[in-house]
């Protein structure tokens, strides 16, 4: 009855996080802090400028999460937890995912108005991302985690693929490798297209780079020795057939 009388009185409307912001809404997403973290239009050389920070500093909160995420299975799979390290792998992916979503967003900026910003961005480019080199520093300790469990019962990874019933959560966390690779080189090929696309594909970057550069990086994988084995596996059958 006392509980039920003191949850009556109490003001939900009131903040009770520490914090000056008039919410604990505010408060607890350091809303004040995120959305001062933009340009405002005193700043602005073009009004598009929200929209390029916008994209890039959510970009980066999602692959800060995916990197995290990557950290987080590889540890399962180090102590053995395969199906949840796979488990956890579907959240990078969708990190990606939308990442990868929201660079159509950059496609409405206008070529020619886009210069007036790029005259604003330094030496910045999407090489120097924090959030894709974190992800790409966890990638291989998650990649040598998952052999590891692999040479412990015993199998090369042509044979994990044959017997995949037998192991069906390695098999399934070889697979989710196997994905989040593939949504790594989506996001290298949206990255190019969607630069291409404003700026050219015949030009040289803010850091001097040549967007050519971009194009011939679509091809990279982290996991070469995943894919290298599903043409193992088909001169395999082939083989047998023969």
């Amino acid at each position: 009855m006392l509980t039920s009388m003191h949850a009556k009185d109490e003001d939900f409307d009131a903040p009770i996080l520490a914090g000056d912001a008039p919410s604990d809404y505010e408060r607890y997403l350091r809303t004040e802090e995120l959305l001062a973290l933009q340009k405002g239009p005193e700043e602005w050389v073009h009004r598009d400028e929200l929209l390029f920070q916008v994209v890039h500093q959510s970009s980066e909160l999602w692959l800060k999460l995916a990197a995290s995420d990557v950290e987080e299975a590889a540890r399962l799979t180090e102590t053995g937890e395969l199906a949840e390290a796979a488990r956890q792998l579907r959240r990078p992916l969708r990190c990606l995912r939308f990442g990868v979503d929201q660079l159509d967003m950059l496609e409405e900026l206008s070529p020619w108005e886009y210069q007036e910003i790029r005259k604003v961005l330094g030496h910045g480019s999407g090489f120097d991302s924090p959030g894709w080199r974190a992800l790409r520093a966890e990638l291989p300790r998650l990649g040598q985690a998952f052999h590891a469990r692999r040479r412990d019962v015993g199998l090369t990874l042509a044979e994990l693929y044959v017997q995949r019933r037998g192991h069906d959560a390695l098999y399934r966390l070889a697979e989710s490798l196997v994905e989040l690779d593939e949504w790594c080189q989506n996001w290298r090929v949206r990255h190019f297209r969607v630069v291409a696309r404003v700026i050219g594909d015949s030009v040289v970057g803010t850091q001097g780079t040549p967007v050519e550069v971009l194009g011939r990086l679509v091809q990279t994988v982290v996991f070469p020795e995943l894919w290298e084995v599903r043409n193992e596996l088909t001169a395999r059958s082939q083989a047998e057939q023969g």
